[in-house]
């Protein structure tokens, strides 16, 4: 299970078509089990890509049960997915509801995405709701990062 964090990065960028500075602040998701290490892997990560200072103004819990990353999109959409979910001690029926984040180019092909990397499942299910979202990159947890850490704490 992911636990995702969105952060928010400020940072002085030069403008591509006009040269001029300005201030940006840009969202990112780092996939992280506490807070404070998603922060760091952020820095870790952010390091490498920005000249500069720049400064993490929030961090949130993201609600994402599943994130599906195409390599053919350059755009992330929120995907709204439910189904309907029978607890069978109390015999109720009741509405799950989950949010995923699939890549694509455009909307239809955000549904498409998501209809293949859901095709596995045997429940019913419906599409309730699919917006595109601003975020400039993932960051998933990688198992050859521990592997660098301690490879660093050795040196």
């Amino acid at each position: 299970m992911h636990t995702w964090f969105e952060c928010k990065v400020r940072y002085v960028k030069i403008d591509e078509k006009s040269g001029k500075e300005k201030k940006v602040s840009e969202p990112y998701l780092v996939d992280a089990i506490t807070f404070t290490e998603a922060e760091g892997r952020l820095i870790k990560e952010l390091e490498q890509m920005i000249r500069g200072d720049f400064q993490i103004t929030n961090i949130r819990k993201a609600n994402y049960s599943d994130v599906f990353s195409f390599d053919d999109g350059d755009r992330w959409y929120k995907c709204r997915v439910s189904y309907l979910s029978v607890d069978e001690l109390a015999g109720k029926e009741k509405m799950v509801v989950l949010q995923m984040l699939v890549m694509a180019n455009n909307l239809k092909e955000a549904y498409d995405n998501l209809m293949t990397s859901l095709s596995g499942m045997t429940i019913d299910f419906d599409v309730t709701a699919i917006t595109e979202i601003l975020l400039m990159d993932i960051f998933p947890y990688s198992p050859n990062e521990e592997q660098d850490e301690e490879d660093d704490d050795d040196n």
